[in-house]
This record gives C-alpha cells, sequence and structure tokens, in this order.
C-alpha cells in the first residue's frame, strides 16, 4: 500500500516502510485484540485489519476476503464484524493506548464524516443538509474524535448519530442491533459525547479539544466540556453574541458579536508564524477576552477580581485577504498565540488524512446494516490508518497539512 505522506518515495522508502509496517502490525495487534477470549477471533482481528490494509479498492468484507481464501474466509469475516461477540471498546482503548505511548499527540480533534449511502437501511442513515456540502444528502453521520500533532493524525473514536426515527421504533432499533440506552442527539451532542467517551473509556490524559461549534449551540458545549474539566478550542460563527472582558474595549461588558470584535480590535492585528512555514509567511492573529453573553456580570470601574470562571479568549485569524478568515473561542488564556494557531491548524490536518489515509483504508466502506457491524469496522479501520501513518513516518518528516 502507498502512503502519498512522504516528501519522497524512494526503493528504500518502500522497503523501510514495508517492513515497520508489519512490525507495527504484530505489536500494535497484539494488543488491540488482548481483550479477545477466543484465539479465532484474534486471528480474524488481524485478517481484516490487513486486509484493510492491503485489499484493492473498496474495503468490502469480500473484497477483504479474496486476499485470503474467497467465500469461506468472507462467511467467517461477515460473521466477525456483524454477529460475534467481541466488544469494541476495549479495542479502542488498546489502540488509543497504544498511540498515546508511542506518538504523544497535541490534541484530540472532533472531526464530523459524512457517509453517503444509496438506501435508507443502513443504521443512522437520513436525508440531511450538510453545510459543509451546501445540500441534502442520503447519508449517515458519524462523528471521529482524532489524536494529531502536526505531522500525523489518527483516529480513536467514534460515534454515529442517531435521530429520532432510528430510537422511537422498538422493533427496528432491534434490527438494527442499536443497544439500549441510546438517545437522539444533535451534531454537536454527539460530539461532546464522543470525546467524553474516549477519555473516560480509554483513560487518557487530558488534552485540549479542537472542535468546529459553528453550527452548535456554543454556550451548551462549553457548559458539557468545562463539567468534564477538558480545554477546548473551538471554530465560531461571526454571529456568536460574547461580551468583552478587556478594560481597553469602548463596549465592554456589553453583548455584542464575535464579527463586531474583530471589527472594532482589527488595528491589534498582528503576525504569528505558522507551524511548518517557512520564514516570511504570516497570518495576522489578534487574540480577545470574552466572556459568552449573560455568563458574568463585568466587574465596576476600579475594581480589580479574580479573573471569572467564565473568562474566554476568542481568537481572530486573517488569511487570504479576509479579516477574519477564522474565529475561534477557547479557555487556554495562558497559552501564547503561536500555540493556539499551532491547534487550529490540527483541524486541517485532519481533514488530510481523513482524505489521504483514513479514506484508503476503507472508513466510509462498511456495507452492512448493523450498529455493532458499523463499529466494530470503524474501529478496525482505525486501527489500519494509525498503522499506515505511524509506518510512513520512516526517515524522512511527513509533509505538514495546507
Amino acid at each position: 500500500m502507498t502512503v502519498a505522506l512522504l516528501r519522497r518515495d524512494t526503493p528504500t522508502d518502500r522497503t523501510a516502510r514495508n517492513g515497520l509496517r508489519e512490525l507495527l502490525l504484530a505489536e500494535l495487534g497484539s494488543e488491540l485484540f488482548s481483550s479477545m477470549s477466543r484465539r479465532d477471533q484474534r486471528t480474524k482481528g488481524m485478517v481484516y485489519l490487513r486486509g484493510l490494509l492491503e485489499a484493492e479498492g473498496r474495503k468490502s468484507i469480500r473484497n477483504i476476503a479474496a486476499l485470503f481464501g474467497g467465500d469461506a474466509i468472507e462467511q467467517s469475516l461477515h460473521h466477525f464484524i456483524t454477529s460475534s461477540t467481541w466488544d469494541w471498546v476495549p479495542v479502542r482503548r488498546a489502540l488509543a493506548q497504544y498511540v498515546e505511548r508511542v506518538a504523544q499527540p497535541h490534541a484530540y480533534v472532533v472531526h464530523p464524516m459524512v457517509i453517503p449511502k444509496a438506501g435508507d437501511t443502513s443504521v443512522g442513515v437520513e436525508r440531511r443538509f450538510v453545510p459543509a456540502l451546501g445540500q441534502v444528502v442520503n447519508a449517515q453521520q458519524a462523528v471521529g474524535v482524532w489524536a494529531a500533532t502536526h505531522e500525523w493524525s489518527t483516529p480513536l473514536n467514534w460515534r454515529l448519530q442517531l435521530s429520532p426515527r432510528w430510537l422511537a421504533d422498538p422493533d427496528q432499533a432491534r434490527q438494527a442491533s442499536i443497544p439500549e440506552g441510546e438517545v437522539p442527539e444533535s451534531l454537536a451532542q454527539c460530539s461532546v459525547r464522543a470525546c467524553q467517551e474516549l477519555l473516560t473509556k480509554s483513560r487518557l490524559p487530558v488534552r485540549p479539544v479542537v472542535m468546529d461549534a459553528r453550527e452548535a449551540d456554543v454556550a451548551a458545549v462549553v457548559a458539557r466540556l468545562r463539567a468534564a474539566d477538558t480545554p477546548m478550542m473551538l471554530r465560531v460563527d461571526g454571529a456568536l453574541r460574547l461580551a468583552v472582558d478587556e478594560p481597553v474595549f469602548p463596549r465592554r461588558g456589553v453583548s455584542v458579536t464575535a464579527q463586531q470584535i474583530m471589527s472594532t480590535v482589527w488595528h491589534m492585528r498582528r503576525p504569528v508564524r505558522r507551524p511548518g512555514e517557512e520564514p516570511g509567511l504570516r497570518s495576522p492573529v489578534v487574540t480577545v477576552r470574552v466572556m459568552l453573553s449573560g455568563s458574568s456580570p463585568a466587574p465596576a470601574p476600579g475594581q480589580r477580581p479574580e479573573r471569572p470562571a467564565g473568562s474566554l479568549l476568542l481568537m481572530g485569524v486573517a488569511e487570504g485577504g479576509r479579516w477574519p478568515a477564522e474565529l475561534w473561542l477557547t479557555d487556554l488564556t495562558t497559552h501564547g498565540i503561536g500555540e493556539l494557531r499551532h491547534l487550529t491548524r490540527l483541524a486541517r490536518r485532519v481533514e488530510h488524512d481523513l482524505a489521504d489515509v483514513a479514506q484508503q483504508v476503507g472508513i466510509r466502506d462498511f456495507t452492512g446494516r448493523s450498529f455493532t457491524g458499523w463499529h466494530r469496522h470503524a474501529t478496525l479501520a482505525s486501527a489500519a490508518h494509525a498503522v499506515a501513518m505511524l509506518s510512513g513516518r520512516t526517515g524522512r518528516a511527513l509533509r505538514p497539512a495546507v
């Protein structure tokens, strides 16, 4: 398999990468499948993982089975993914802890993934408007939580958004293998819960969460992440209403939009170098201390109280002649602008790796109908993605996302 992440791909690079991939498969595989009590399950897990990396074209069970023996293997793998008894939660925990140990990510990036479908029988499928596409599509909506640095990223947890239609009918929910306790969620609720699941079930260190909250109830997202003691970096819309908490701001404490705040402080912009950029390339950035509107009254003139718990930073970024091209809200108020800008760039890293790597190892290719089957496939595709990314890190630095 070609991992299109190296600046140059020579025969020596390919040999080294293939050798490293085999080592990673053996090492990661033994940890991933240690929770499976049966040897045949562990064997099928390795077969499926290898198939995701090596099968040509769509990573369907049939195409994977064609590498290893055809019909008999296809039936066996189909049962392993859709009907077997193994739990994907400890497998994801093992993957997350392995990535944490060998690669030490900088943050967790919450990223939505739309999976177009032709019919209406796959679990979670709906006709839905997708803002990123600007149109209504028939699709599943998933959310991935990715461990990321500037040079690589890999998904560690997934959550499938379910509407009331899939949960109101007990018979339909049972046929789709949807477990009891699942509830209808907005995309923002699904995103926050996916992140909380990763941190609690995988027992990972606390790291900043990077998330696009432009379509979300930002106050609710902030409240839920704060309740979990999770630092955040949220991309927000210019219409979000905030109260500026800066002594020199002319309308301090008054509820105004994020766009109005940035229009007022445009002259404070300063250039910040992006990670991996050559000297001379700059993106003007400015930060303003703010609070969510209604979170706390502004202090009286002359008083110097402690900083309220609701204090946040609004960061505007200029790009391509637009001001602001991006708006971000964060509670990392003691971080430097360069550190904050680095975190925002991780969202592009994930977009890059989803298209270049996760798509190639079949993250969208599950053709079954069940909730359990989808989650098992997504879990093993995430492991295949991690192997592909980590084995691509041989000799030369990975190309940063642009």
